[in-house]
């Protein structure tokens, strides 16, 4: 099994992005609001303010990420990612997005098809 998260900054498509990993019977995850931690710090330091004035002027409608967790057989990973990249776009391009998974050895309350 596997987490994996991933960083969303294109949040208008969220509700499609989560239709389709339901259509592709991927579902079960946890959607929290996230920020980078240059708009975080932009208040605090004049440079960085700088710089998350300039993000604001490029992006002015984006202030927060949302951030997609969920819990995974290893064999869904490749399907999870082909969904998010035909919803959000290539993930290598900026302001897009970034997707990882981290190892999950022990898990309890969660029922994962396949995995019981």
């Amino acid at each position: 099994m596997k987490l994996l998260v991933l960083i969303l900054n294109k949040v208008e498509v969220l509700e499609e992005l989560l239709a389709q990993l339901a259509n592709a019977h991927i579902v079960g995850a946890t959607i929290l609001n996230s920020t980078g931690m240059v708009h975080t710090l932009s208040s605090y330091d004049e440079e960085i303010s700088f710089m998350g004035s300039l993000r604001a002027i490029l992006n002015p409608d984006r202030e927060e990420s949302k951030t997609i967790m969920a819990v995974l057989r290893d064999e869904q990973i490749p399907k999870a990612i082909q969904v998010i990249e035909s919803v959000v776009g290539d993930l290598s391009k900026e302001d897009t997005g970034v997707v990882f998974t981290v190892p999950v050895d022990f898990q309890k309350g969660m029922h994962i098809e396949g995995n019981c």
